[in-house]
């Protein structure tokens, strides 16, 4: 198939594009956000091909995976044709729902012209579709090479926007584990944060937009993940983190809860919990090679890059086959 869509999320469509498919991803001068092109800190196969604006109309396209409500008119202005009667599309729900949450109706509820495919089930259960058809494709990774050994007596952070987010990422909880053990917090909008928790650098460490492989190398090496979003379908990065054997510390909120079981990681709605939980596999290295061991299990057997693709195969062909 021809598959269009936006470089929104880095190691979602990693993963995605992996698959045996050709994708066309717009791109621009400028490389914004409506024409980001090819990821350039990610690894991504030579199937990938980037397409101005000007060139969509003239491409043949079979499905579109849309990931923003703006890019529905976005497919009409730039290919001049309209999803559901021209196009087969499917919209990816990345994220939890904003504002009143037991409320919160998706901007696709009552639709007919395409399928809402949700990353998590907690997305599905959250969000209000309506009549609309949905779906739910669970993660997967394409896995990390680097495998956990915990040298460094330190805890790894993976976050984006951390200073803007603040309590949406628990960026406020981070200097109570620093107190535990130095924290190494990888991600986009991390330079400004050791001033704002006025931590020092012996206690925070910050690392901005490093490569993925550069990064599982170095986070591979710290004691144990660190995974504080209050709200957040699911952190890629903490599935790449158990991928790679590592022991996860996690708030018991979201999809974590599913995503790591009993044996291969620490979770809770207490922090002195998960504090406690820190300084313990600090202390106990043996201790956190068990869990990751479990954790390295868990991901390989339900975040697979094999089931992921096969799943979105079949939705795909389905997708594509009503529409024919």
């Amino acid at each position: 198939m021809n598959i269009l869509l936006w470089h929104v999320h880095g190691s979602w469509t990693t993963a995605l594009v992996h698959g045996g498919h050709r994708y066309l991803v717009p791109v621009n001068a400028a490389r914004d956000t409506y024409g980001l092109g090819r990821a350039r800190t990610y690894d991504w196969p030579d199937t990938v091909r980037e397409v101005t604006a000007e060139r969509l109309a003239r491409e043949d396209i079979d499905v579109v995976l849309l990931q923003r409500p703006e890019e529905v008119d976005l497919v009409h202005t730039w290919l001049g044709r309209r999803i559901g009667r021209d196009l087969p599309a499917v919209y990816v729900e990345h994220n939890t729902p904003k504002g009143e949450v037991p409320q919160s109706r998706h901007p696709f509820a009552d639709r007919d012209d395409l399928l809402v495919a949700h990353v998590t089930h907690f997305n599905e259960l959250f969000w209000d579709t309506g009549a609309t058809r949905t779906a739910v494709i669970e993660h997967g990774v394409v896995e990390p090479v680097p495998r956990w050994t915990g040298e460094l007596d330190r805890l790894a952070v993976v976050t984006n926007e951390p200073v803007r987010r603040w309590r949406v990422t628990g960026t406020d909880l981070m200097p109570r584990f620093a107190a535990v053990a130095p924290l190494d917090v990888y991600g986009l909008g991390v330079a400004g944060l050791p001033g704002r928790l006025g931590l020092p650098v012996d206690r925070l460490t910050v690392h901005d937009d490093v490569p993925q492989d550069r990064m599982h190398a170095q986070v591979a090496k710290r004691r144990a993940y660190l995974h504080l979003c209050r709200w957040t379908s699911l952190g890629l990065s903490l599935v790449e983190a158990m991928a790679m054997g590592m022991p996860v510390l996690a708030l018991a909120s979201t999809e974590a809860v599913e995503a790591v079981p009993a044996q291969a990681g620490v979770l809770s709605t207490r922090v002195d919990t998960l504090v406690d939980a820190a300084r313990w596999l600090i202390d106990e290295p043996e201790a956190a090679g068990r869990l990751g061991a479990r954790a390295r299990e868990v991901a390989r057997t339900r975040y697979g890059l094999d089931r992921f693709l096969a799943d979105w195969d079949r939705l795909l062909e389905e997708e594509v086959c009503v529409s024919r």
